[in-house]
């Protein structure tokens, strides 16, 4: 059935970023019609009535309707120990994930952890995500298959490594290309699907698995390359000791051939001049995970600078390093660390990066991440008064944006008025 939703449309017709006043590029509409999943029109709703009569009309009144939120770096199999207290991403790992992880080769489990993790994020508005899996087959054909069962658009990958993690999270370069290839051959571009290679970091990848991936990645171009970059210094220093005659922490993935325009690099906050450069030569990308980068003590990333060099940025939660499944709480924190770095980011800044800007970092803003014609319909109906506090600010609002911007600082779930995945309404459990 066709559907006109009525209410405050927001769009983009380019990016805030560029240019001196970053609502440029931004277009309001008073309607959205929707039709076999894609949208078909923006307009006055008697006008799009007009065009679709019969079409059912849901006025929202207010409210904000804006593209899905799009969750360019999460780890799904950390969801049941997010918020665990205390500890530097190493001991981290050590402590919380991979005990965790280990659990993910009972498929039972697996399926449990990915139908929960799905739940929670689209109750938070957010319709597309890039996840990172565990080494077990297992747990990716139980994240795609919860996906593809609500019709979502998602992009996951098993994670691969083969040392400096507990023998049960460990494959071999060999296991690694021939699993990740089956899983490539059963989900990549199926229906709304997409696969990423997924090497966890070069501490945990042999330079021989690291080859192997950089072959994989090779012998099927149009996957996605997802992976860590310089999350924090010690990391680093790790990375340096591991490798000895790179140039830099970049050059473990660039020798092996994990550098390109497909790759998705989380954090990247510690970078080094040549490694700015590479990326930005190579059109790759950039995830700003800010909640993961506070609650993990990380680091402060160069947002203002790197969007400033035309590098191509995403926002993430990166559950469960990060601290909520909300985009509008890693909205929140993004301004916060911009107001500490000297920038002050305009909500439609903000907005754009948790849309279009993830969508296009993940190479699929062909398909989703704004409200044009032809696109997805994947749109989330956000409540600008959805509790007291944010009711009595926004009410003394002398224009949208100043009624907008308490939602992105104090909202949650409960902002979340409604959800649509291709069209389709969801139900969602709060």
């Amino acid at each position: 059935m066709a559907l006109i939703l009525a209410g405050q449309v927001l769009s983009f017709d380019g990016s805030p970023f560029e240019g001196d006043d970053p609502c440029e590029h931004v277009r309001l509409n008073e309607a959205v019609l929707v039709e076999h999943g894609k949208i078909i029109a923006m307009g006055a709703p008697d006008v799009l009535q007009a065009h679709a009569p019969t079409a059912a009309l849901h006025d929202y009144g207010h409210d904000l309707i804006l593209a899905g939120f799009v969750d360019a770096h999460v780890h799904y199999p950390q969801t049941a120990m997010i918020a665990s207290w205390g500890k530097r991403l190493i001991d981290w790992l050590n402590s919380y994930t991979f005990p965790e992880e280990m659990k993910f080769g009972d498929r039972a489990y697996a399926d449990l952890i990915a139908n929960r993790y799905l739940d929670l994020t689209l109750a938070n508005g957010t319709t597309t995500v890039s996840s990172f899996c565990t080494i077990h087959p297992e747990s990716v054909d139980a994240l795609f298959s919860a996906a593809q069962t609500r019709g979502q658009r998602l992009v996951a990958g098993k994670t691969c490594m083969d040392r400096n993690a507990p023998a049960g999270l460990q494959d071999t370069p060999q296991l690694a290309y021939d699993q990740s290839a089956a899983l490539i051959e059963r989900w990549h571009d199926v229906g709304r699907l997409s696969y990423a290679i997924t090497p966890r970091f070069s501490p945990t990848s042999t330079p021989a698995q690291l080859e192997a991936m950089g072959a994989l990645w090779k012998d099927h171009p149009t996957c996605l390359m997802q992976t860590h970059l310089s999350e924090q210094t010690d990391e680093i220093e790790w990375v340096k000791s591991l490798f000895p005659q790179a140039r830099d922490y970049l050059d473990t993935y660039e020798e092996f051939g994990l550098l390109g325009a497909r790759g998705i690099y989380g954090h990247a906050i510690h970078l080094k001049e040549r490694e700015r450069h590479r990326l930005r030569e190579f059109g790759a990308s950039l995830i700003h995970c800010p909640t993961s980068n506070t609650f993990i003590g990380s680091g402060i990333f160069d947002l203002a600078g790197l969007m400033a060099e035309g590098q191509r940025i995403g926002l993430a939660t990166d559950t469960g390093g990060g601290s909520s499944f909300s985009m509008l709480r890693t909205m929140a924190a993004a301004y916060e660390l911009g107001q500490l770095n000297g920038t002050a980011l305009h909500p439609t800044q903000l907005l754009w990066l948790a849309t279009q800007g993830s969508a296009t970092a993940l190479r699929l803003d062909d398909k989703i991440g704004n409200i044009a014609p032809g696109l997805e319909a994947d749109l989330v109906v956000v409540d600008l008064q959805s509790t007291p506090a944010i009711a009595q600010r926004s009410e003394r609002a002398q224009d949208l944006w100043e009624a907008v911007f308490p939602t992105l600082m104090m909202g949650d779930d409960r902002a979340i008025k409604q959800v649509y995945v291709a069209g389709q309404p969801v139900q969602t459990s709060r």
